[in-house]
């Protein structure tokens, strides 16, 4: 099928519509996210489904899927037109436990802050959220008490 110069953008059009600057789109590109065709001169072109290529990848960002995952779930969807509703909602889907930890872990972290702030002891022995003198290092790196690790009873 030959596209005709109305189906395709150039980058410089593609990043204002899109919101991305276009070293963006260019690295996006380096990484097999979205695709273009040359003109003659060399130039890229995008064709205009790019545009909801890269709604795609700023949603699956949002969410925190790695440009890796991105990839991914983009392989899946066709190049050559618009997905339809039942494509997009199977690449989707697949998205759900990653959404759901993630709000799991949202809910833990305003539980701990509440009751933190709301008991208003801020301990340094009791508190969830301070490391007394790194002791919860032991446990491993990272925010132990914030990742679920109970702190030691004393």
């Amino acid at each position: 099928m030959t596209l005709s110069s109305r189906d395709l953008l150039p980058i410089g059009e593609l990043a204002a519509r899109s919101g991305l600057a276009a070293s963006a789109l260019r690295y996006y590109e380096e990484l097999g996210l979205i695709g273009s065709e040359r003109t003659s001169g060399g130039q890229r072109r995008y064709r205009r489904a790019t545009l909801r290529r890269l709604a795609f990848i700023r949603a699956a960002q949002r969410i925190g899927l790695t440009l890796e995952e991105v990839g991914e779930s983009l392989a899946r969807l066709p190049v050559d037109h618009v997905p339809h509703a039942n494509e997009w909602s199977r690449v989707a889907r697949t998205w759900e436990h990653r959404i759901d930890d993630q709000i799991a872990e949202l809910q833990r972290l305003k539980d701990a802050l509440t009751g933190c702030v709301g008991c208003g002891c801020l301990s340094l022995t009791r508190c969830g959220l301070y490391n007394t003198q790194d002791t919860a290092a032991e446990r491993g790196s990272g925010a132990r008490y914030l990742l679920g690790d109970e702190p030691a009873k004393r």
